[in-house]
Protein backbone atom coordinates (compact mmCIF):
# COMPACT_ATOMS: atom_id res chain seq x y z
CA UNK A 1 0.00 0.00 0.00
CA UNK A 2 1.23 3.51 -0.67
CA UNK A 3 0.67 6.85 0.98
CA UNK A 4 0.03 9.56 -1.62
CA UNK A 5 1.94 12.80 -1.23
CA UNK A 6 -0.66 14.71 -3.26
CA UNK A 7 -3.78 13.85 -5.18
CA UNK A 8 -2.11 14.88 -8.44
CA UNK A 9 0.84 12.55 -7.88
CA UNK A 10 0.81 9.41 -10.01
CA UNK A 11 0.35 6.26 -7.94
CA UNK A 12 3.61 4.76 -9.22
CA UNK A 13 5.66 7.80 -8.18
CA UNK A 14 4.56 7.69 -4.56
CA UNK A 15 6.91 6.58 -1.83
CA UNK A 16 6.18 2.98 -0.90
CA UNK A 17 5.33 2.61 2.77
CA UNK A 18 7.13 -0.62 3.30
CA UNK A 19 10.11 -2.44 1.82
CA UNK A 20 11.20 -5.66 0.22
CA UNK A 21 13.11 -6.63 3.38
CA UNK A 22 9.99 -6.06 5.46
CA UNK A 23 7.97 -8.20 3.06
CA UNK A 24 10.57 -10.96 3.17
CA UNK A 25 10.73 -10.83 6.97
CA UNK A 26 6.95 -11.08 7.27
CA UNK A 27 6.86 -13.99 4.83
CA UNK A 28 9.56 -15.73 6.88
CA UNK A 29 7.64 -15.06 10.09
CA UNK A 30 4.44 -16.55 8.67
CA UNK A 31 6.36 -19.58 7.45
CA UNK A 32 7.95 -20.04 10.88
CA UNK A 33 4.97 -19.38 13.15
CA UNK A 34 1.97 -19.92 10.92
CA UNK A 35 -0.87 -17.60 10.05
CA UNK A 36 -2.72 -17.32 13.35
CA UNK A 37 0.11 -15.87 15.53
CA UNK A 38 1.08 -13.34 12.83
CA UNK A 39 -2.47 -12.23 11.94
CA UNK A 40 -2.80 -9.72 14.86
CA UNK A 41 0.46 -8.07 13.77
CA UNK A 42 -0.77 -7.71 10.18
CA UNK A 43 -4.09 -6.25 11.30
CA UNK A 44 -2.25 -3.83 13.62
CA UNK A 45 -0.08 -2.65 10.71
CA UNK A 46 -3.11 -2.21 8.47
CA UNK A 47 -4.86 -0.26 11.23
CA UNK A 48 -1.83 2.05 11.42
CA UNK A 49 -2.12 2.74 7.67
CA UNK A 50 -5.82 3.44 8.14
CA UNK A 51 -5.24 5.92 10.96
CA UNK A 52 -2.35 7.75 9.28
CA UNK A 53 -3.53 7.66 5.65
CA UNK A 54 -6.13 10.42 5.45
CA UNK A 55 -5.91 10.85 1.67
CA UNK A 56 -6.02 7.12 1.05
CA UNK A 57 -9.09 6.80 3.28
CA UNK A 58 -10.68 9.44 1.09
CA UNK A 59 -9.88 7.45 -2.07
CA UNK A 60 -11.47 4.33 -0.59
CA UNK A 61 -14.56 6.28 0.49
CA UNK A 62 -14.81 7.80 -2.99
CA UNK A 63 -14.82 4.33 -4.58
CA UNK A 64 -17.47 3.14 -2.13
CA UNK A 65 -19.71 6.14 -2.82
CA UNK A 66 -19.42 5.68 -6.58
CA UNK A 67 -20.14 1.94 -6.46
CA UNK A 68 -23.19 2.51 -4.23
CA UNK A 69 -24.52 5.27 -6.50
CA UNK A 70 -23.85 3.35 -9.72
CA UNK A 71 -25.52 0.20 -8.41
CA UNK A 72 -28.42 2.05 -6.77
CA UNK A 73 -27.73 0.16 -3.54
CA UNK A 74 -27.58 2.64 -0.70
CA UNK A 75 -27.17 -0.26 1.76
CA UNK A 76 -24.06 -1.64 0.04
CA UNK A 77 -21.60 -0.10 2.50
CA UNK A 78 -22.71 0.15 6.14
CA UNK A 79 -21.07 2.42 8.70
CA UNK A 80 -17.37 1.64 9.11
CA UNK A 81 -17.03 0.19 5.60
CA UNK A 82 -13.79 2.07 4.84
CA UNK A 83 -12.06 0.43 7.80
CA UNK A 84 -13.63 -2.90 6.79
CA UNK A 85 -12.02 -2.55 3.36
CA UNK A 86 -8.63 -2.04 5.02
CA UNK A 87 -9.20 -5.17 7.08
CA UNK A 88 -10.11 -7.09 3.94
CA UNK A 89 -6.76 -5.98 2.55
CA UNK A 90 -5.02 -7.35 5.65
CA UNK A 91 -6.83 -10.66 5.19
CA UNK A 92 -5.72 -10.71 1.56
CA UNK A 93 -2.09 -10.15 2.64
CA UNK A 94 -2.29 -13.14 4.98
CA UNK A 95 -3.74 -15.23 2.18
CA UNK A 96 -0.88 -14.18 -0.11
CA UNK A 97 1.63 -15.41 2.45
CA UNK A 98 -0.33 -18.67 2.62
CA UNK A 99 -0.02 -19.00 -1.15
CA UNK A 100 3.72 -18.33 -1.01
CA UNK A 101 4.30 -20.99 1.63
CA UNK A 102 2.03 -23.52 -0.06
CA UNK A 103 -0.65 -23.50 2.64
CA UNK A 104 -3.44 -22.40 0.27
CA UNK A 105 -3.97 -25.37 -2.03
CA UNK A 106 -6.16 -25.95 -5.03
CA UNK A 107 -8.71 -28.03 -3.19
CA UNK A 108 -9.68 -24.87 -1.26
CA UNK A 109 -10.22 -22.85 -4.45
CA UNK A 110 -13.30 -23.27 -6.65
CA UNK A 111 -13.53 -22.41 -10.33
CA UNK A 112 -16.01 -20.39 -12.39
CA UNK A 113 -14.95 -21.08 -15.98
CA UNK A 114 -17.92 -21.44 -18.36
CA UNK A 115 -15.74 -20.74 -21.43
CA UNK A 116 -13.13 -23.42 -20.84
CA UNK A 117 -10.13 -21.09 -20.35
CA UNK A 118 -8.49 -23.60 -18.00
CA UNK A 119 -8.72 -26.28 -20.69
CA UNK A 120 -6.88 -23.95 -23.06
CA UNK A 121 -4.23 -23.40 -20.40
CA UNK A 122 -3.71 -27.14 -20.03
CA UNK A 123 -4.17 -28.04 -23.66
CA UNK A 124 -0.86 -26.84 -25.05
CA UNK A 125 -0.60 -24.81 -28.21
CA UNK A 126 0.25 -21.15 -28.34
CA UNK A 127 0.06 -19.23 -25.09
CA UNK A 128 -2.52 -16.57 -24.33
CA UNK A 129 -2.91 -13.43 -22.21
CA UNK A 130 -4.69 -13.26 -18.86
CA UNK A 131 -5.88 -9.73 -18.04
CA UNK A 132 -6.26 -9.54 -14.28
CA UNK A 133 -7.26 -6.86 -11.78
CA UNK A 134 -6.54 -5.35 -8.38
CA UNK A 135 -9.93 -6.59 -7.26
CA UNK A 136 -9.48 -9.63 -5.06
CA UNK A 137 -6.27 -11.59 -4.60
CA UNK A 138 -3.61 -10.70 -7.17
CA UNK A 139 -1.71 -13.87 -6.33
CA UNK A 140 -4.32 -15.73 -8.34
CA UNK A 141 -1.54 -15.65 -10.93
CA UNK A 142 0.45 -18.09 -8.88
CA UNK A 143 -2.64 -20.23 -8.39
CA UNK A 144 -3.08 -20.24 -12.16
CA UNK A 145 0.50 -21.42 -12.60
CA UNK A 146 -0.24 -24.30 -10.22
CA UNK A 147 -3.49 -25.10 -12.01
CA UNK A 148 -1.48 -25.17 -15.23
CA UNK A 149 0.50 -28.13 -13.88
CA UNK A 150 3.80 -26.82 -15.14
CA UNK A 151 2.67 -24.19 -17.65
CA UNK A 152 4.99 -21.20 -17.26
CA UNK A 153 3.30 -17.93 -16.40
CA UNK A 154 4.93 -14.52 -16.96
CA UNK A 155 3.40 -11.76 -14.82
CA UNK A 156 3.86 -8.23 -16.13
CA UNK A 157 3.45 -5.53 -13.49
CA UNK A 158 4.80 -2.20 -12.34
CA UNK A 159 7.54 -3.71 -10.22
CA UNK A 160 10.97 -2.01 -10.53
CA UNK A 161 12.36 -4.51 -8.02
CA UNK A 162 11.12 -7.52 -10.00
CA UNK A 163 14.43 -9.32 -9.56
CA UNK A 164 14.04 -9.19 -5.77
CA UNK A 165 10.53 -10.59 -5.89
CA UNK A 166 11.59 -13.29 -8.35
CA UNK A 167 14.27 -14.28 -5.86
CA UNK A 168 11.72 -14.35 -3.05
CA UNK A 169 9.43 -16.57 -5.13
CA UNK A 170 12.36 -18.81 -5.98
CA UNK A 171 13.23 -19.16 -2.31
CA UNK A 172 9.64 -20.22 -1.66
CA UNK A 173 10.00 -22.99 -4.26
CA UNK A 174 8.05 -21.37 -7.09
CA UNK A 175 10.02 -21.66 -10.33
CA UNK A 176 7.13 -21.43 -12.83
CA UNK A 177 6.17 -17.84 -12.09
CA UNK A 178 8.27 -15.05 -13.57
CA UNK A 179 7.66 -11.39 -12.71
CA UNK A 180 8.52 -8.75 -15.29
CA UNK A 181 8.59 -4.97 -14.87
CA UNK A 182 6.30 -3.32 -17.44
CA UNK A 183 8.78 -0.46 -17.77
CA UNK A 184 11.26 -2.92 -19.31
CA UNK A 185 9.06 -3.82 -22.30
CA UNK A 186 11.19 -2.55 -25.16
CA UNK A 187 11.37 -4.11 -28.63
CA UNK A 188 13.69 -6.85 -27.44
CA UNK A 189 11.36 -7.70 -24.55
CA UNK A 190 8.35 -7.85 -26.88
CA UNK A 191 10.20 -10.29 -29.16
CA UNK A 192 10.99 -12.36 -26.08
CA UNK A 193 7.32 -12.38 -25.08
CA UNK A 194 6.30 -13.46 -28.59
CA UNK A 195 8.73 -16.38 -28.33
CA UNK A 196 7.34 -17.29 -24.93
CA UNK A 197 3.80 -17.37 -26.30
CA UNK A 198 4.97 -19.54 -29.18
CA UNK A 199 6.48 -21.96 -26.63
CA UNK A 200 3.11 -22.24 -24.92
CA UNK A 201 3.81 -19.91 -22.00
CA UNK A 202 1.09 -17.53 -20.81
CA UNK A 203 1.23 -13.83 -19.93
CA UNK A 204 -0.66 -12.06 -17.15
CA UNK A 205 -1.09 -8.29 -16.89
CA UNK A 206 -3.41 -6.02 -14.91
CA UNK A 207 -5.96 -4.10 -16.92
CA UNK A 208 -6.98 -1.55 -14.28
CA UNK A 209 -3.87 0.50 -13.50
CA UNK A 210 -2.10 3.03 -15.74
CA UNK A 211 1.68 2.92 -15.53
CA UNK A 212 3.87 6.00 -15.21
CA UNK A 213 6.14 7.74 -17.76
CA UNK A 214 3.78 8.45 -20.62
CA UNK A 215 1.94 5.13 -20.71
CA UNK A 216 -1.03 5.32 -23.04
CA UNK A 217 -4.49 5.29 -21.50
CA UNK A 218 -8.06 5.66 -22.60
CA UNK A 219 -10.97 7.09 -20.63
CA UNK A 220 -14.01 4.82 -20.45
CA UNK A 221 -17.05 4.79 -18.13
CA UNK A 222 -16.39 3.02 -14.85
CA UNK A 223 -19.03 3.10 -12.11
CA UNK A 224 -20.80 5.81 -14.09
CA UNK A 225 -17.84 8.20 -14.48
CA UNK A 226 -15.02 8.20 -17.08
CA UNK A 227 -11.79 6.85 -15.64
CA UNK A 228 -8.38 6.16 -17.22
CA UNK A 229 -7.67 2.56 -18.14
CA UNK A 230 -4.38 1.37 -19.64
CA UNK A 231 -4.16 0.58 -23.32
CA UNK A 232 -1.15 -1.63 -22.63
CA UNK A 233 -2.86 -5.05 -22.31
CA UNK A 234 -4.82 -4.56 -25.51
CA UNK A 235 -1.92 -3.02 -27.48
CA UNK A 236 0.22 -5.95 -26.37
CA UNK A 237 -2.43 -8.40 -27.51
CA UNK A 238 -2.59 -6.62 -30.88
CA UNK A 239 1.18 -6.64 -31.36
CA UNK A 240 1.51 -10.26 -30.27
CA UNK A 241 -1.64 -11.33 -32.17
CA UNK A 242 -2.77 -13.11 -29.03
CA UNK A 243 -6.02 -14.23 -27.43
CA UNK A 244 -7.04 -12.44 -24.23
CA UNK A 245 -8.95 -13.78 -21.24
CA UNK A 246 -10.19 -12.11 -18.05
CA UNK A 247 -9.41 -13.43 -14.59
CA UNK A 248 -10.01 -12.43 -10.99
CA UNK A 249 -10.05 -14.31 -7.71
CA UNK A 250 -12.65 -13.28 -5.12
CA UNK A 251 -13.15 -14.50 -1.58
CA UNK A 252 -16.69 -15.31 -0.52
CA UNK A 253 -17.64 -16.96 2.76
CA UNK A 254 -14.01 -17.76 3.52
CA UNK A 255 -13.39 -19.53 0.21
CA UNK A 256 -11.69 -18.30 -2.95
CA UNK A 257 -13.31 -18.60 -6.34
CA UNK A 258 -11.40 -18.02 -9.57
CA UNK A 259 -13.47 -16.37 -12.30
CA UNK A 260 -12.28 -16.93 -15.88
CA UNK A 261 -13.81 -15.56 -19.06
CA UNK A 262 -12.82 -15.61 -22.70
CA UNK A 263 -12.54 -12.06 -23.94
CA UNK A 264 -11.17 -11.46 -27.44
CA UNK A 265 -8.76 -12.65 -30.09
CA UNK A 266 -6.54 -9.79 -31.23
CA UNK A 267 -5.31 -11.89 -34.14
CA UNK A 268 -8.59 -11.05 -35.85
CA UNK A 269 -8.37 -7.30 -35.31
CA UNK A 270 -8.19 -5.01 -38.32
CA UNK A 271 -4.88 -3.19 -37.85
CA UNK A 272 -6.30 -0.07 -39.51
CA UNK A 273 -8.91 0.11 -36.72
CA UNK A 274 -6.59 -0.79 -33.85
CA UNK A 275 -7.43 2.30 -31.78
CA UNK A 276 -11.13 1.47 -32.00
CA UNK A 277 -10.50 -2.12 -30.95
CA UNK A 278 -8.34 -1.00 -27.99
CA UNK A 279 -10.92 1.53 -26.78
CA UNK A 280 -13.75 -0.99 -27.11
CA UNK A 281 -11.74 -3.63 -25.23
CA UNK A 282 -10.98 -1.23 -22.37
CA UNK A 283 -14.67 -0.28 -22.15
CA UNK A 284 -15.83 -3.90 -22.04
CA UNK A 285 -13.18 -4.70 -19.44
CA UNK A 286 -14.37 -1.79 -17.27
CA UNK A 287 -17.95 -3.07 -17.50
CA UNK A 288 -16.82 -6.54 -16.43
CA UNK A 289 -14.80 -5.08 -13.57
CA UNK A 290 -17.74 -3.04 -12.29
CA UNK A 291 -19.90 -6.15 -12.12
CA UNK A 292 -17.19 -8.02 -10.24
CA UNK A 293 -16.89 -5.13 -7.77
CA UNK A 294 -20.55 -5.68 -6.88
CA UNK A 295 -19.77 -9.33 -6.08
CA UNK A 296 -16.98 -8.40 -3.64
CA UNK A 297 -17.25 -4.66 -2.92
CA UNK A 298 -14.69 -4.62 -0.08
CA UNK A 299 -12.01 -6.37 -2.14
CA UNK A 300 -11.14 -3.41 -4.39
CA UNK A 301 -7.49 -2.84 -3.47
CA UNK A 302 -6.67 0.14 -5.71
CA UNK A 303 -5.77 2.48 -2.86
CA UNK A 304 -5.23 5.61 -4.94
CA UNK A 305 -7.23 8.34 -6.64
CA UNK A 306 -8.89 6.56 -9.55
CA UNK A 307 -11.16 9.17 -11.07
CA UNK A 308 -9.95 12.58 -12.32
CA UNK A 309 -10.64 15.42 -9.91
CA UNK A 310 -9.79 18.21 -12.34
CA UNK A 311 -12.83 19.54 -14.25
CA UNK A 312 -12.57 19.01 -17.99
CA UNK A 313 -9.82 16.41 -17.73
CA UNK A 314 -8.73 15.10 -21.09
CA UNK A 315 -10.26 11.81 -22.20
CA UNK A 316 -7.13 10.67 -23.97
CA UNK A 317 -3.50 10.53 -23.10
Amino acid sequence: MTEPMADATHWAARRERGSFLGLKFTAWLVRLLGRRPVAPVIYLIVSYFFLTGRRVRGHVADYQRRLAAWSGRSDLFPRGAVFAQYMAFGDCLLDRFDVWRGALRLHSVSMDDPDGVRDALLGGGRGQILVCTHLGNLDVCRAMAEIGEGVALNVLMHLPRAAHFNRLLGESGDTRLRLMHVGDLDTSAMLDLAERLDRGEWLAIAGDRVAEHGARSTYVPFLGVPAPFPQGPWLMAAMLRARTNLVCCLKRDGRYRIHLRRFDDAAGWDRRRRDEHVSAAASRYADWLAERCLEAPLQWFNFHSYWPTVPGASHAR
